[in-house]
């Protein structure tokens, strides 16, 4: 025999109607409909509910949009960065390959004048102590110049090796005082070589 569960079901509901506040006089068609309609108890609780699940999978987008958003502007600033630190240190490698060919052409023509004056040499050893003193402290001061120019070159040879692993000072490529002198030492060796050959 089967068991009426629908009948049972529908006394069940109305014993919970009358024990609220009396039987309705409605059918039961009707009592579906009210339940059904916009703005019931019933609707009101299946609304609140589709609409807390909405508005938590918009939270939920939103928040992952956000996240996502956050994260690309770190990689795009990264980017930037690491752009901005590689344009650094190729302009520094650059004015320090400007400033190692300075210093090798300063030590050519110290080298070039001190081989140079070699030929003038003949004239002045025949002369007196004057002119030699002259022509020995011109070529020390070019000799010097060399040794100048060479030790600046290995100074910025030096500060260039560095500069990837966070040398980070503004002149690090300069060649500094060696550099600078280097060629003022070429010139003052010059002019004592130049003094000693009108002097002879």
């Amino acid at each position: 025999m089967a068991v009426p569960w629908l009948r049972l079901l529908d006394m069940l509901i109305g014993v919970t109607d009358l024990a609220r506040g009396g039987r309705s006089t409605r059918t039961p068609a009707e009592a579906e409909s009210q339940q059904l309609a916009a703005g019931s108890r019933a609707f009101g609780h299946l609304e609140t509910r589709l609409a807390g699940v909405v508005v938590a999978a918009l939270k939920e987008a939103f928040d992952r949009d956000t996240r996502r958003l956050e994260l690309e502007r770190e990689q795009v600033d990264a980017e930037r960065a690491r752009a901005d630190r590689a344009l650094r240190l190729e302009l520094r490698r650059q004015a320090g390959d400007r400033e190692i060919g300075r210093l090798r052409l300063v030590a050519a023509v110290a080298a070039a004048s001190w081989l140079g004056t070699l030929f003038f040499s003949a004239r002045v050893v025949g002369g007196g102590a004057g002119p030699k003193i002259a022509i020995a402290g011109g070529w020390l001061l070019l000799l010097g110049a060399l040794a100048a120019a060479f030790l600046a070159q290995s100074r910025v040879a030096l500060a260039l090796d560095q500069m990837d692993e966070g040398f980070s000072r503004r002149d690090a490529v300069a060649s500094g005082l060696p550099g600078q002198l280097a060629p003022w030492l070429i010139v003052a060796g010059l002019a004592a070589i130049g003094t000693a050959v009108l002097i002879a």
